[in-house]
């Protein structure tokens, strides 16, 4: 049988033992159904098994139509901007706590042979990126599907800079952070932060201050194409730095600036047919329960 992906690779983050255990279950269950499939290099160390194939992750553009995530947000994030930059859809399989992003369950693989089939629907979600910036010299860069977070460094104090809003400056603020995120973040830090939830297929951005100074700063939601620049006072003498989905930071300094635009690459995030955005409100947020 013809199908509309036919060569898969299967990825993970994390390899606890439930997550492995459901990486051999579709293994098998895509050998089964005929198409090639390959797992990325380190986690096929995992899998066990000598006599899979492995693929690296340079090797994705010209082999794989179609990569499948196992695990729970944080690893299809962590996929996502591989793909994203090579125009590789995604799916994800739940083995993580909530799941926005990964919504196929462990024991519904029937719904990744409807995928395979045709029948999905796909939403392109935007991607983040960021520049930071030295004296006109970029210094760090990163992607970020959820959200680009300017941090303190490694004990907590607030620090002070400037917002500006395609050059136009938006606020001088001192705060403990600020939280940049895409509509797909709204629901991550940013909602644990006071930010609104933003429907995936608006072209926003919001950004979020992390505990500040005055009550008065609230969250502020702009247009998906703006370009954010934050700018860290030539006064302020503590050492912050910036994280894209929670990657390792890059410093910043005195004066330093960090430029957040919308990546041009879009993700191409594959649903099963009946996919609902409010269910999925719904059901990880819990609403509607009684207490």
């Amino acid at each position: 049988m013809s199908y509309h992906f036919n060569n898969i690779v299967l990825i993970t983050k994390k390899y606890t033992a439930p997550i492995v255990d459901t990486l051999k279950a579709v293994y098998l269950h895509l050998k089964c159904l005929g198409v090639n499939v390959l797992v990325e290099t380190e986690t096929a160390e995992y899998m066990n098994d000598p006599n899979i194939p492995t693929i690296k992750v340079s090797e994705y553009k010209e082999l794989i139509d179609l990569a499948i995530v196992v695990g729970g947000d944080g690893s299809l994030l962590h996929t996502a901007r591989i793909v994203a930059n090579q125009h590789i859809p995604v799916v994800g399989i739940n083995r993580g706590r909530l799941g926005f992003l990964t919504d196929v369950l462990p024991d519904d693989l029937e719904k990744l042979t409807a995928v395979l089939e045709g029948h999905y629907t796909v939403e392109k979600r935007f991607l983040l990126y960021a520049q930071v910036h030295q004296q006109n010299q970029v210094i760090g860069e990163g992607d970020a599907l959820n959200d680009v977070i300017l941090l303190p460094n490694d004990v907590a104090h607030m620090i002070e800079f400037e917002i500006y809003i395609d050059d136009l400056c938006m606020c001088s603020i001192r705060s403990d952070g600020m939280i940049v995120a895409t509509p797909t973040g709204s629901t991550a830090y940013a909602l644990s932060g006071g930010g609104p939830i933003l429907h995936p297929q608006l072209d926003a951005i919001v950004l979020v201050p992390m505990f500040p100074h005055s009550l008065t700063y609230r969250p502020v939601v702009v247009d998906g194409n703006s370009e954010i620049r934050i700018l860290v006072a030539e006064c302020d003498h503590k050492t912050p730095g910036i994280s894209c989905d929670g990657q390792p930071r890059i410093p910043m300094g005195q004066g330093d600036s960090v430029k957040i635009i919308k990546n041009r690459n879009y993700l191409k995030l594959i649903h099963p047919i009946g996919y609902n955005y409010y269910e999925a409100l719904r059901s990880k947020l819990h609403w509607g329960k009684k207490l």
